[in-house]
């Protein structure tokens, strides 16, 4: 689109060819020598402004391949999700860290399409050894009037990148950045009441997002059996300390995951209905190392000394009873397997003044993921909460 400029120096321009062929027509003999310095100057004008339009012409060209360029990015910004139709996901690249070089991946469920945008929204973040698969919880969320957004955090799931060690982390604040570019995409999709939800170690990522960095877009926090506190007998749990002080100066030195029958209980291939990429979400978690142990413990001591910090209401949700055999029985299904949930509730409850506990009978570590016996109750407590509280 030409400016007024422009479209000035075009006028000026066809002004001075019809005086040219005005002297051109004339008698040349008639012509004195005032007339032909004017002739002279009007060619000499023309040919100055033939040159600026021809600048003016190609910078507009730059201009609308430019103008092409950048709608082609945005309109590739989102790209459809392997969980299938509805889900969309975009790359964010963050600053380099220690490591090199990292992104986060917010996912997005959109089957309404833009005819029906509620202005609430929703922003789960995953837990270790995890990423967002879980279809049905968005799918609950969008029919209940909620716009659904996860986030995989870097060095998770869809976020990982060639050569990445997963899971790596030196402190909890890291994931901030994340959190944050997956809010700043809700709040620019027009959503200003925002609950974010968060899933054990996601749980933990949440609420210390929130006792330090809570945005005012954020009215609500869910925390889905939040790693509030190592679940270690005695004699281990002493111990956690001291690694996290080696992880300071040595914060690659490996340390040994046991087992766990969680993941019996979830995958499909075994005693469980879930299906989900196995090279995100192992069967049995890869070793962590002495830096992701310090950054918990750092992140857990935190909100353990500066309690009732979260100021929006909080939904502590865990299951009645927690699993410690190291063998999967059907028992399994119905506690949780990974955490202590007494636990979760000393901790969870002085997270802020506004905690609702919400025991969950045969829930899983993962409650979304529990038996539908479970679950379906579950969404229906959720929904009737949030309507309470936003």
């Amino acid at each position: 689109m030409l400016c007024r400029f422009d479209c000035e120096i075009f006028d000026c321009f066809f002004y001075h060819l019809s005086v040219v062929d005005y002297w051109r027509k004339a008698d040349s003999a008639k012509l004195n020598k005032k007339d032909e310095t004017i002739v002279v100057f009007c060619r000499c004008f023309n040919m100055a402004i033939l040159r600026l339009l021809h600048t003016l012409l190609i910078r507009g060209a730059i201009a609308l391949g430019l103008f092409a360029v950048s709608t082609s990015l945005s309109a590739a910004d989102w790209l459809p999700d392997s969980l299938g139709r509805g889900f969309e996901k975009s790359y964010v690249a963050q600053p380099d860290d220690y490591a090199g070089s990292v992104r986060c991946t917010v996912v997005r469920y959109d089957a309404r399409g833009a005819a029906e945008k509620s202005r609430k929204g929703v922003l789960y973040i995953h837990g270790f050894n995890d990423y967002f698969f879980q279809k049905e919880m968005a799918q609950q969320f969008d029919s209940h009037g909620y716009r659904f957004y996860a986030v995989d955090l870097r060095r998770y799931g869809r976020s990982l990148m060639p050569g990445q060690k997963p899971f790596l982390v030196r402190k909890i604040s890291e994931y901030f950045a994340d959190i944050d570019s997956a809010i700043s995409i809700m709040t620019d999709a027009g959503i200003d009441s925002i609950v974010i939800m968060g899933h054990s170690t996601g749980g933990l990522v949440a609420s210390c997002y929130m006792e330090h960095n809570p945005p005012t877009a954020v009215h609500a926090l869910i925390l889905n059996s939040p790693f509030l506190e190592w679940n270690l007998a005695l004699p281990a749990r002493i111990l956690v300390p001291a690694i996290a002080g080696l992880g300071r100066i040595f914060p690659s030195l490996t340390i040994p995951q046991s087992g766990s029958v969680y993941g019996e209980s979830l995958d499909a291939r075994w005693h469980g209905e879930w299906s989900y990429n196995r090279a995100w979400k192992l069967h049995d978690s890869s070793d962590v190392d002495a830096g992701w142990i310090r950054a918990i413990e750092r992140a857990q001591l935190s909100l353990k000394r500066h309690p009732y910090a979260i100021k929006v209401p909080i939904l502590l949700m865990y299951s009645a009873r927690s699993y410690k055999g190291d063998k999967w029985t059907p028992e399994a299904q119905r506690a949780d397997a990974v955490l202590d949930v007494a636990d979760i509730r000393r901790v969870g409850m002085r997270l802020g003044h506004k905690v609702t506990p919400l025991e969950v009978e045969g829930g899983m570590h993962d409650l979304i993921l529990s038996s539908p016996d479970v679950r379906y109750p579950l969404y229906d407590r959720i929904f009737a909460w949030l309507s309470e509280n936003l």
